[in-house]
This record gives C-alpha cells, structure tokens and sequence, in this order.
C-alpha cells in the first residue's frame, strides 16, 4: 500500500514537471519598450560678416564717357585711309575714304538737270502770265459777243496747257532735288569722318579693301573724362554715396595712386549677387591711364 502511494507520488510529480518545463519555453519573452528619442535642436547659422567699409576693395574697368564703332555708311572701296591705331583725332577729321568719283559726275549732272527744270518753270511760268492776260481780254470779247465761243475755248486750252507744263516742271524739279539730296548724302558717307575728339583704338580697314553699309571700321575712344565702373555689397550701401573720394590703384602701373570719387550709384540692387552698381569718376587722370584698364577701388582713407 505504501509503495503504491509513493509510485502515485513519483507519477504527479513527474507530470508537474513536465508542464511547468513547456509554459516556461512555449511564451513569448516581455517586449522592452523603446526608449525616446528627443530631436536635436537645430545648431544656429553663423551670421555673415559685414566686411568693413574702410578695407574694403573692389576692382573694375576704365571707361571713357564717349566711345563709339565708326562703320562704313555705304557699299564701296576704300581708296584711302588716313589714320592708324593710337592716333589722336579731332573732330570731323577723316579717318578713311570711299571711292566717290561715280557719285561725283551723278551728282554734277543732278545739278545740271535742276538748274535745266528751273529754266523751264521759268519760261512755263511767263507763258502762264501772258496765257492769262489772253484769256481776261478773251473774256471781254465773248462778254461783249465779239468773239466766239469755239475761239473763247482756244485761249481757255492754251492757258490750262500752260499751268498743266508749269506744274509738271515744278515736279520734275523737286525730284531732281532729291536725287541731287541722296547724291550728296552719299557723297558725304564716302568720307568716313571722327565723330568726337579722341585716340583710334581699332582699326578693320585696309587700303582697296570692299565695304559693306554697316561694317565696322574703326572704333574711336575718348581720352577724358574717364570713369571706373564697380560693384559693392549691399550691406555697403550707406559707406558708398555719391561724393565720397575713392583711391585707384592697377597692376598695370606699380605705384600710381590715382583719385577719384564717386559719380552715380544704382538704386537698383541685383538680386542674384546682392551688389549694387556704383560709377567712379577720375579725378584729373594720370596720362598713363587708358580706357580698358582695370582698376583697384576703395574708399579714400
């Protein structure tokens, strides 16, 4: 009896065992929960430096206040050129010259064919007088049955003859103005002339060489005044204002301190570099300067 109970013992035991072994390996493990995350702060931009006004340099071009392409204002051959890249020029002076001898003779006979239409309004004109001084006599004559009608309309016809001629050779004569008009304009386009006083900068004409209305041949700078061209940021907007005394400096003249100061200044401020356009003006330049040349800006200290 007692070994029975113990083997019931053994057996409950046994089967206790077994259960607990399978709940233990047949659960799912806890889940541990996330830790949060808090996001970070955004790190601050560094703020841009605004450069000083008194350091500041800047660089940009010589200009000249006239500067001009001078091109041909007719087709032709060039029969002369009378300049050369660095000469100076004055005004109206010639610079090269198109054949012109065919516009010459068209020109002389314009002339002729106007002085020749004048002659004939002229004569056309006295016949007119005396045509109307036949044709009031005529109309006495009828008026008083004297003269007859077919006769009274011979002296009507001669007299619209003549107003019909006079008309016609006034028109004969404004044309042959305008031509004589075109011939001396181009005449006058033959001559290839400077505009303003100044010094040849360059030159695309040769001797006989064959032209074309517009072509350019020569382009003429002049020597003064003379202006630089810059920009400046526009936080330096209030540093640069018209009169300020600026101080110009090139490489391409080691030790030159040219003055200047400020002309004009964009009120407009370009969007894509935040600059503004600013016009210098040289203060009584050095000879040694030259439109072209690129120049050091700043303020004067």
């Amino acid at each position: 009896m007692a070994a029975a109970l113990l083997a019931s013992g053994a057996v409950l035991l046994a089967s206790s065992g077994c259960n607990s072994h399978t709940a233990a390996t047949g659960a799912a493990p806890p889940e541990t929960p996330a830790p949060s995350v808090t996001p970070a702060a955004p790190m601050p931009q560094p703020q841009a430096a605004t450069p000083d006004p008194k350091s500041f340099t800047t660089t940009g071009p010589l200009v000249a206040e006239q500067q001009a392409d001078i091109a041909a204002g007719r087709d032709g051959r060039v029969v002369a050129v009378a300049v050369q890249i660095g000469d100076h020029v004055q005004t109206g002076q010639l610079l090269a010259q198109l054949d012109d001898r065919a516009l010459h003779a068209a020109y002389d006979a314009r002339k002729a064919h106007i002085a020749a239409a004048q002659d004939e309004v002229t004569d056309w004109e006295a016949e007119e007088s005396s045509a109307k001084a036949d044709l009031r006599r005529a109309d006495q004559m009828r008026a008083n049955k004297i003269m007859s009608d077919e006769d009274w309309e011979h002296f009507k016809y001669k007299l619209d003859e003549t107003i019909a001629e006079v008309a016609r050779y006034r028109d004969e004569e404004a044309a042959a103005e305008a031509d004589l008009n075109l011939a001396n304009l181009q005449l006058q386009q033959s001559r290839i002339v400077a505009p303003f006083t100044g010094v040849v900068g360059r030159s695309s004409v040769r001797l006989a060489q064959e032209v074309k209305a517009g072509d350019v041949l020569f382009w003429i700078t002049a020597e003064a005044p003379l202006h630089v061209l810059f920009t400046v940021p526009e936080s330096l907007l209030a540093a640069f204002t018209a009169g300020k005394p600026l101080e110009l400096t090139t490489a391409d003249i080691p030790g030159l301190i040219q003055a200047g100061r400020i002309l004009r200044v964009s009120p407009v401020v370009d969007p894509a570099s935040g600059s503004i356009q600013v016009i210098g003006e040289v203060v009584r330049p050095s000879p040694l300067l030259k439109p072209g040349m690129s120049m050091q800006v700043r303020l004067a200290p």
